[in-house]
């Protein structure tokens, strides 16, 4: 019946009644912080029972209550629970305590894209055609489902270690039904597609699955040549950014592929309609002609790079603040929220110092959702 489970039987009746208890914070040994998002931290944890290792990523609830955070960890906890892709960072456990939610993924110990960008790796073209083809069939999956990610970027990419690709990180994603189209300013600026500042300043009829499609091609461009097709900063003002597309066309290095150069000029394409949108399209290309998709699914290609196996890719000042400057470390939890039990215990309730946010924590508490990927 799985772990935590019981049976009992009512009153000599034939009645059976199971009740399965979900995984909890106990059930996890805390081994270190990897990383630090704009959503919570990162760290590696241990399942004590199958001594499997996991990424737990854990977020303040009062900290999610202040930065209006909250609707966004439940709108990806919902998207990752009815998700699960060769080429996705996969959610196996949810759930919560007095403080935190948590969400457990697969551990992926190559680092992020991003990192090894800052380690100065030179990316070949053969290693950036895969990225391209793994990343191509995990947004083609999401397309099916209806998804649009909005934040494909090398920070979202993490590699596991053999160096194959994942797309990681839904806190800005957003389910569309047939017909409907996504019209938030939402992404990281330099990533965006056009058609989103279009969308934003014009009011137009919106954008849908071809803005993934534009960032993994800004991605992919960045990979090669270590800065992006566009100089855009997060403080650039919208406005100017349409104006930008328009009128800046992108330089290709003169040292790569032909084919390459066709397959990063269909990505960053202005317009939506005419632009590489689909697993169908990526197929097409004459330039992965050779690739064999089925042994891309499984992981049987082998990639350009490979993470260094002897290292941790990660900034490991991660751990020094988790174990100096956090000022509720997680591995002092379990003392924490034991003395903030009798300490609410001792005082009269009613003496609530913030109403709203008692009221709010209430909330998340009734509402969180949890999940075991197990079961």
């Amino acid at each position: 019946m799985g772990e935590g489970c019981r049976v009992w039987r009512e009153g000599g009746s034939d009645r059976v009644f199971s009740s399965c208890f979900s995984v909890n914070f106990d059930h996890f040994q805390i081994l270190r912080a990897i990383g630090k998002g704009s959503f919570g931290k990162v760290c590696i944890v241990q399942k004590r029972d199958t001594e499997k290792m996991y990424a737990m990523k854990y977020m303040n609830k009062q900290q999610c209550v202040e930065r209006d955070e909250v609707r966004n960890v439940f709108r990806e906890l919902e998207i990752l629970q009815d998700l699960e892709h060769v080429f996705l960072v996969n959610l196996w456990y949810s759930f919560q305590d007095e403080e935190d939610m948590f969400m457990v993924v697969d551990l992926l110990l190559g680092g992020d894209l991003r990192y090894h960008l800052q380690q100065n790796v030179q990316f070949t073209e053969e290693t950036v055609r895969l990225y391209i083809c793994e990343m191509a069939l995990a947004l083609d999956y999401l397309r099916s489902r209806r998804i649009i990610h909005r934040d494909v970027k090398p920070d979202n990419i993490l590699l596991d270690e053999q160096g194959h690709a994942h797309l990681s990180d839904f806190n800005i994603a957003t389910i569309i039904r047939d017909g409907e189209r996504a019209t938030a300013l939402a992404g990281t600026k330099p990533y965006m597609a056009p058609e989103i500042f279009h969308s934003f300043v014009s009011g137009g009829t919106g954008y849908s699955f071809e803005v993934d499609w534009w960032s993994m091609g800004v991605m992919a461009y960045e990979l090669l040549r270590g800065w992006k097709p566009y100089d855009i900063h997060s403080s650039n003002p919208v406005e100017s950014l349409v104006q930008l597309f328009s009128t800046v066309s992108v330089q290709y290095a003169p040292a790569w592929s032909q084919g390459m150069v066709r397959l990063l000029r269909k990505l960053l394409t202005v317009s939506p309609e005419h632009r590489f949108s689909s697993l169908t399209d990526i197929q097409a290309s004459p330039y992965l002609a050779d690739i064999l998709w089925d042994e891309l699914r499984q992981k049987k290609v082998e990639p350009g790079f490979v993470p260094n196996k002897g290292r941790l890719h990660c900034d490991p000042t991660f751990e020094l603040e988790e174990m100096i400057l956090e000022s509720r470390p997680l591995h002092k939890k379990k003392k924490r929220l034991a003395k903030n039990k009798s300490r609410d215990n001792s005082k009269d309730s009613s003496q609530s110092e913030n109403d709203y946010l008692q009221e709010c924590l209430e909330a998340i508490q009734q509402d969180f959702v949890i999940f075991n990927r197990e079961k």
